[in-house]
């Protein structure tokens, strides 16, 4: 069953630090402050091993290897962008890295790549069967502990988003039918289901790769070649309905991507405007999906992050980090960042502040019913012309911002009990609702907002810097949502951590600094002192020595 490693290790008198160090090289590995020690401290020994308990049979089977080891040592990986190769050859000589993950004997046994594998594995199929990423828990849970004991308040937070490709090549539309069916083919090629024409058939098609294809045909022919594989799938898909193979649900989407059948039964190829952003992207990573943010493309996810930013509080850390498909709009993200955030802060949520991708009518309301101001830099779409008011009656009164002058409009009730406001322009009637209203409040309110509050966002993009800053090309190394969800919160475990670090050696060099001015002082008060008796004796002994003697002729005196 399922065993819990111990926190502390016992100590080799022959392979310990202290019988392989001495001098500076000791005092150095075994400062209390250094990323090592401390690492081992705030992120090794608090993660919790009960977390992944679920990963391992209850009556029958032990991980044979420490959780708390395997996951420091996927977080040391991330904290240099290193190879799997390399932090196991850090692991394995570097004394540092060692001891950043509580191994403090030369000989303490290190996992295998085998087992650091699995358990990577181990944690994916259980996302994929439960629905929950264990690494976030984890992460929600260290990051509880570090906010409890450095004191950090998260009543004010602030938040934003990144785009990340996937570890995938950019496939045009016919390469990515090409290569989902060559990879569904390779598979049931020998299961003998197909006839012989149509075997030959897609032998010929598939022979080259589909990047090979597209290079060496005309554009008619790519575009004779993608009817034809669009008519074999429907074909063949048909015949292996009751697949549960992961190739024929990811053929099975493509087609339907790509391809309709109209109500002749005739295949036909999609416009290129009828294929949505979330459409596969590639047969190796079919949860990515297809945006274009401004002049960024992207195949691939976005990245959400909720950190704390409290006014009187010199350390602040990330809270929450989400990842979903890049599709995925940055107001779909804001309650989630919120609630979840709420769950690691101690304090209530007070202040939220993000940039206009943020804004709705709902997320408004949100903010509104939690008690929470919102404070958004901008929102989307240009200002408007005109500017609404209501005078004491409550009566909405409109000003033209162009002609200058103020435009009494008149109330419309619509069937469905929707109000709107009617006013006439030079050409036609223009409409106003509720929304357009709300959104004008919403702009004048940014615009009375003080500079000095705006400013609490600015350094959270600094935050999504630091997330990918191994990726500066934000193109990943991996593939699957999952994945990037472990990256994502195994990256800012290390981030929170390089702070907390930080902050732990500025407080000791400010008690350092008030300890030198105690000495200071309390020397100064000693000096004092001793002049004041010095004087009070040499007064005594002048009164008591003959006049014609002084007392530095007499006697030697001195204060040691």
């Amino acid at each position: 069953m399922f065993k819990k490693s111990s926190e502390s290790g016992q100590l080799n008198i022959f392979t310990s630090p202290k019988s392989l160090f001495s001098g500076n090289s000791l005092k150095m590995y075994e400062d209390g402050q250094a990323w090592h020690n401390q690492f081992c401290k705030q992120v090794t020994m608090r993660i919790d091993e009960n977390i992944f308990r679920p990963l391992y049979c209850q009556d029958n089977g032990t991980p044979n290897a420490p959780i708390r080891l395997l996951v420091a040592m996927m977080i040391l990986k991330e904290a240099e962008g290193l190879s799997d190769q390399k932090i196991f050859e850090n692991c394995r000589f570097n004394l540092l890295v060692r001891s950043a993950l509580g191994l403090h004997n030369a000989d303490d046994p290190l996992p295998t790549e085998s087992t650091y594998y699995l358990f990577r594995k181990r944690i994916q199929e259980y996302a994929k069967e439960e629905n929950e990423n264990l690494f976030e828990t984890a992460f929600a849970q260290i990051t509880k502990d570090q906010c409890a004991e450095f004191e950090v308040s998260g009543k004010r937070i602030r938040m934003d988003s990144k785009l990340l490709g996937s570890n995938i090549a950019w496939l045009s539309r016919y390469e990515l039918i090409h290569e989902t069916l060559r990879l569904f083919y390779n598979q049931v090629k020998q299961a003998g289901q197909l006839d012989k024409a149509t075997e030959d058939r897609l032998d010929e098609l598939l022979q080259l790769e589909g990047n090979k294809v597209v290079y060496t045909c005309s554009s008619e022919e790519v575009k004779n070649r993608l009817q034809e594989l669009g008519v074999l799938i429907y074909k063949i898909l048909p015949l292996f309905s009751s697949s549960t193979s992961a190739y024929y649900q990811t053929l099975q989407r493509v087609f339907n991507d790509q391809y309709r059948v109209d109500e002749k039964k005739v295949v036909v190829a999609r416009e290129k405007e009828e294929i949505s952003a979330k459409s596969v992207q590639s047969p190796n990573d079919t949860d990515c999906h297809y945006r274009n943010k401004g002049d960024q493309k992207v195949k691939g996810y976005s990245i959400n992050l909720t950190e704390s930013c409290d006014d009187d509080k010199p350390l602040n850390l990330i809270g929450h980090v989400d990842v979903r498909k890049a599709s995925t709009s940055d107001v779909d993200f804001l309650q989630d960042g919120i609630d979840k955030a709420q769950e690691v802060f101690p304090d209530k949520i007070e202040a939220t502040h993000a940039d206009g991708a943020y804004h709705s009518p709902d997320n408004q309301q949100y903010c509104k019913d939690s008690g929470i101001n919102l404070y958004l830099h901008a929102i989307q779409g240009a200002k408007s012309r005109y500017q609404f008011n209501f005078s004491e009656n409550a009566e909405l009164y409109i000003f033209d911002t162009i002609n200058n002058e103020i435009i009494d409009p008149k109330t419309i009730i619509s069937k469905d009990g929707t109000v709107k406001w009617r006013i006439k322009t030079e050409k036609a009637y223009r409409y106003f609702t509720q929304k357009d209203i709300d959104g004008y409040l919403i702009r004048k309110q940014i615009a009375e907002t003080p500079i000095e509050t705006l400013q609490f966002r600015n350094n959270v993009e600094a935050t999504i810097f630091q997330l990918g800053y191994h990726y500066p090309n934000a193109k990943s190394r991996y593939r699957g949502e999952i994945k990037h969800q472990m990256w994502a919160n195994i990256r800012c475990l290390w981030v929170n951590f390089v702070r907390i670090l930080k902050y732990i050696k500025q407080l000791c060099q400010r008690t350092s600094f008030f300890e030198n001015i105690s000495v200071k002082s309390l020397f100064s008060v000693c000096w004092r002192g001793r002049s004041a008796l010095y004087f009070a004796i040499n007064s005594i002994l002048t009164a008591i020595l003959p006049n014609n003697q002084s007392s530095s002729e007499n006697i030697r005196f001195s204060i040691s």
